[in-house]
């Protein structure tokens, strides 16, 4: 979901059980650059945590090229949210509501501050959910049961922690959530060849590339047009 250090070779931390956070005053801060929308520019602080890795600026600028007609208007689910990149892109580009949920205290404070920095429009909405993606995941599903009407998402970024190899996991809770609209993408990134990934029946890889040793794409379900 822009780096020091190296992206290449760091994993995300957030739904990770977390990593060790380095004191602030020791380390200071660091910045990831929104590239595009109403933010482009701005820079926002993350605190320094052990394996906290925001999403490259190349790649999502290549992702959100990919999906620039859906964005505005768009919910989005930003899991493993970490500093927010991904999620925080998408309000910059016009998504009406984004939900960020990540493990880490320290991310999901960070992301709240940020978050009332930010000059959001009057029907944009923003929620920080602190706990991992699995328990947020379950608990939708429940509510998704007792309710009478629950929001679907239209983009779900996933972009778990490298060093659990969560992907092949959490596409399958995603889906089980019943959490997608009809129109749905989500958005995957892994140190692993997305070939090696077991899509769900009725999916399909949309567009996918690699920056270094990241493997990165969108997937889509197959048309039937």
């Amino acid at each position: 979901m822009a780096r020091k250090p190296s992206s290449k070779s760091v994993p995300r931390s957030t739904g990770a059980k977390s990593g060790k956070v380095v004191p602030i005053g020791q380390a200071g801060r660091q910045s990831l650059r929104i590239i595009g929308g109403e933010w482009r520019g701005r820079k926002i602080p993350f605190a320094t945590v052990a394996g906290l890795r925001p999403t490259q600026d190349r790649v999502r600028e290549t992702l959100f090229n990919w999906i620039s007609g859906p964005v505005p208007g768009a919910r989005c689910l930003d899991l493993f949210a970490g500093t927010g990149a991904l999620g925080l892109e998408a309000l910059s580009r016009g998504a009406k509501q984004v939900d960020f949920v990540d493990l880490s205290t320290v991310a999901t404070n960070t992301l709240n501050d940020n978050l009332k920095q930010l000059p959001m429009a009057v029907d944009q909405v923003a929620k920080v959910a602190q706990m991992s993606g699995f328990d947020w995941l379950r608990n939708y599903k429940t509510q998704a049961v007792t309710a009478e009407q629950v929001n679907t998402y239209d983009l779900v970024f996933l972009d778990p922690p490298f060093a659990l190899a969560l992907m092949q996991d959490m596409l399958t809770a995603v889906l089980d959530s019943q959490c997608l609209s009809s129109k749905a993408m989500i958005y995957v990134e892994q140190p692993q060849p997305l070939t090696d990934l077991v899509l769900p029946q009725g999916w399909t890889l949309h567009r996918s590339k690699k920056a270094g040793q990241v493997f990165y794409g969108l997937l889509s379900r197959v048309s039937h047009n």
